[in-house]
């Protein structure tokens, strides 16, 4: 089956820009996607964390871009993968995308986060942004989408991620994505987890330590550090990419407008 998502006798995605070159394509996307991730990070966490908003979040970060953004891919696919000598994983079945993502949600937010172990959360974290991103619901875009969907997800359970870590090491967290999915019919289970794991501990004790230090903070300006308070003050340091003093906090508690 020809791939509807590209021009003619090109391996180039359709865009909204009529961009016919790959290298010229990819820096567009960068910028605008650079732009929606900035504005996103910023955010409150949504309320619902299902695949009506996974959706809605491909097409806040690619809507600039493709017209098809935030819709699933009605195509399947394949991406031949370096690490894995050129085989690619196994996505879903583009009839499946619904079905498989929705299971995998329901189970995430079934799970007792605040309950269970900082080693428990690490593996069982790692899990669900790796089964997720299997499905590949997206013709492009899923692992942007896949990994700040689940940043959000955690956070809104109040256990904080440094998500710049994964941005920083892009290459890295996309083979260690497809790491922890080497399952194949043929050649059996060649999943290595663990470096998805190590990214992962890495940045939710980079969370907690800024957690930490935002908590010590509010106590500091006399304020009290509620879970809501917390959200708001690391909102804020995030936007104006700084950490806000205590006496900051004490004036920004006192004139809630600003």
């Amino acid at each position: 089956m020809r791939d509807p998502y590209l021009y003619p006798d090109s391996d180039v995605l359709k865009n909204l820009a009529g961009i016919q070159d790959s290298e010229e394509l990819k820096n567009m996307e960068a910028d605008y996607t650079v732009l929606r991730l900035s504005e996103i990070a910023e955010d409150e966490s949504p309320t619902q964390f299902d695949f009506q908003t996974l959706c809605g979040l491909h097409y806040r970060i690619f809507q600039d871009v493709y017209e098809w953004a935030g819709k699933p891919r009605v195509i399947n696919i394949e991406k031949a993968e370096a690490v894995l000598g050129e085989i690619s994983i196994i996505y879903s079945d583009c009839f499946d995308i619904v079905k498989d993502a929705e299971s995998i949600l329901k189970r995430a937010n079934g799970f007792e986060w605040k309950q269970a172990s900082f080693e428990d959360v690490v593996i069982t974290f790692s899990n669900f942004m790796a089964e997720l991103w299997k499905v590949h619901p997206f013709r492009e875009g899923n692992t942007r989408t896949v990994v700040t969907f689940c940043c959000m997800f955690i956070e809104a359970q109040g256990i904080y991620i440094e998500s710049d870590l994964f941005k920083d090491n892009a290459a890295y967290m996309r083979n260690a994505l497809v790491a922890a999915n080497a399952v194949f019919d043929d050649l059996g289970d060649l999943r290595k987890p663990e470096y998805l794991y190590r990214i992962v501990q890495d940045a939710l004790e980079r969370g907690q330590e800024m957690k930490d230090q935002v908590v010590e903070a509010i106590r500091k300006s006399d304020v009290s550090d509620t879970e809501e308070r917390i959200r708001q003050v690391i909102l804020w340091n995030r936007k104006e990419k700084r950490e806000h003093l205590p006496e900051e906090i004490r004036e920004m508690v006192s004139s809630p407008e600003k």
